[in-house]
């Protein structure tokens, strides 16, 4: 009972969310084929989305500083192997995954370059990094909403994709491809005011909104939008 218990929790706080479904699942496709490959999930909390990589075969790792959601973690099923660690201080060697794999986190790190550099360090060459990150490009607009967001989730910067290309080039990766979501401004407003107003809960009752928000994005000229997707691999 238990184990279900935490299963359904898990599947709410990860799947029954605005956007967190199509982002992660539109990151996880962008890594490709992941059966027999080696997939480091960073900052991941309770490994979920590493552990969707394990349903696909990978041989998953997620970091996270968090214990508490590690130790959840640690009671789902088809979990992934979960370390304790920090992201600008990765413990693996050089070269030790195909897959790097980043969910709206590097905006809370207190130095996102440094981890970017991490992660490059423990990437194999011609590996994949699939991320996201806060964009906010309209944020100026609501000033009083993007100050409360970034308060409530300790956002330190956020990131354009224009911003994480230089970042990335200069590391040896090369972009593959990129894409914004909640594009349009009301999409961007709507974003800042479930995260300023309404936290956790907000995010999970705003999910029926999620394929009003998709076809909307589909709708809207790729550049401008809350997050920022992005894939690249290192040269």
């Amino acid at each position: 009972m238990a184990l279900l218990r935490d299963q359904a929790l898990a599947y709410a706080g990860h799947q029954v969310h605005v956007m967190r479904r199509r982002e992660a699942g539109t990151l996880l496709a962008w890594a490709g084929e992941l059966a027999g490959r080696t997939v480091l999930d960073v900052a991941g909390g309770d490994g979920y989305w590493a552990g969707q990589a394990v349903r696909r075969g990978a041989r998953a790792v997620c970091l996270d500083l968090a214990r508490g959601k590690l130790e959840f973690g640690r009671r789902l099923r088809g979990r992934p192997s979960l370390v304790e660690g920090n992201a600008l201080a990765l413990p693996f060697a050089d070269a030790s995954f195909d897959v790097v794999l980043s969910v709206c986190a590097i905006e809370h790190f207190d130095d996102g370059p440094a981890a970017l550099t991490e992660m490059t360090r423990v990437l194999r060459p011609g590996g994949d990094l699939v991320m996201s990150a806060d964009a906010l490009t309209r944020a100026d607009e609501w000033p009083r909403l993007f100050a409360r967001h970034r308060q409530r989730y300790h956002v330190q910067q956020t990131y354009t994709g224009d911003q994480l290309a230089k970042l990335l080039d200069e590391r040896g990766l090369t972009v593959v491809r990129q894409t914004y979501m909640f594009r349009s401004r009301r999409a961007e407003r709507l974003y800042l005011t479930l995260s300023a107003k309404g936290g956790r809960a907000g995010w999970n009752a705003a999910a029926p909104l999620s394929p009003i928000v998709t076809l909307s994005d589909r709708r809207t000229p790729d550049g401008h939008g809350s997050v920022v997707l992005l894939h690249a691999r290192k040269r």
